[in-house]
């Protein structure tokens, strides 16, 4: 007798997986006969249809923490992101200079070519060396 549909719809009805779903050896021709959810729903409480318990691990074994790719943190080589955010505050403040003018083109040129070698330390610094240059 093949009862695979009447099993899937049982696991589909009882929310439980095919393999748990168990049909009583003395009830099989009623369970073929059952044709709908309602019908399904009775047999198991009258036993007819049974539910297996849940196989698996009795002992839960914690598992060990790994170290992985993904767990390595690395120190970051942050000069050249310092570099860049120094270099364009520097320019910035030498344009500025030159559109206010404080500083002639000429001298404009000498700053720029200062920034680019990392001459200044910040702006204050800048400022300060503005007189020598």
């Amino acid at each position: 007798m093949q009862l695979a549909n009447k099993k899937a719809l049982a696991a589909k009805t009882l929310k439980v997986g095919k393999g748990r779903i168990f049909f009583a050896e003395a009830s099989l021709p009623e369970i073929k006969e059952a044709i709908t959810r309602q019908d399904i729903i009775d047999l198991h409480k009258s036993g007819a249809i049974q539910i297996k318990e849940i196989k698996g691990r009795r002992k839960v074994i914690k598992r060990k923490h790994r170290r992985g790719a993904g767990k390595v943190k690395k120190k970051l080589n942050t000069s050249k992101r310092e570099y860049v955010i120094m270099t364009r505050k520097l320019r910035k403040s030498a344009k500025q200079m030159l559109s206010s003018g404080k500083i002639d083109k000429d001298k404009y040129r000498k700053i720029r070519k200062m920034v680019k070698s990392k001459r200044f330390k910040s702006k204050r610094h800048l400022n300060e060396s503005l007189e020598e240059i």
